[in-house]
């Protein structure tokens, strides 16, 4: 996403705010002082922002788009904290092997157009025994399922309607099924892998 419609995404999710606290929560629980932190396709940044209030962590951002790069950077220094957001791809990353202590992608692995790339690539670059974790939405989500997680995300009007056609339309089509994401994952050198289905989505959590 560029220009208008990045800066309509980040309005969007930035009024499911809680979403981005909580998940910061639950990491900043599960990650030592002064880990090394990547976020895969951030977007406008509110997740690692977040983690970036709840400790001493070296985080690193890492989108395609210049956009959201300007955005997320901005929020960051609005925010008071320090976060490395650069512009660059998931399937080719711009850091050494063997860096990061944990790695987050939420809400846009369905996007990449290189997948198996883009999940070596996470592999490379977590430290031996780091651990990954995508969320994103399932497959084979019922649309019945979408509506009813659009409704209880307190958008405006004009958001709910806007993000129920995406679900619907373009997201579900480009979304993945465990099944495949079992094939993909196959094909890297994660040590260990854990697949948890809910409603619309999947939590892949990985171990190198």
């Amino acid at each position: 996403m560029e220009g208008v419609v990045a800066k309509w995404y980040a309005a969007n999710t930035a009024e499911v705010m809680t979403e981005y606290s909580e998940l910061a929560e639950r990491v900043a629980a599960e990650i030592a002082p002064g880990s090394r932190v990547l976020e895969v396709a951030p977007g406008p940044g509110y997740f690692s922002i977040e983690l970036a209030k709840r400790g001493s962590y070296a985080i690193s951002g890492l989108d395609i788009s210049r956009t959201f790069v300007k955005i997320a950077s901005r929020k960051a220094a609005e925010a008071g904290v320090e976060v490395d957001f650069q512009q660059g791809s998931a399937s080719n990353m711009p850091f050494p092997r063997d860096t990061f202590d944990f790695l987050l992608c939420r809400a846009a692995f369905k996007n990449f157009a290189r997948p198996v790339e883009a999940l070596g690539e996470m592999c490379r670059v977590l430290k031996p025994g780091g651990r990954g974790v995508i969320i994103d939405m399932r497959g084979d989500a019922t649309k019945e399922a979408l509506d009813r997680h659009v409704d209880r995300m307190s958008l405006s009007a004009f958001n709910r309607v806007m993000t129920r056609l995406a679900f619907r339309t373009t997201l579900l089509k480009s979304a993945y099924t465990k099944e495949q994401f079992q094939l993909m994952l196959a094909q890297t050198g994660f040590s260990r892998v854990e697949i948890a289905e809910a409603e619309i989505g999947l939590e892949i959590a990985m171990v190198k």
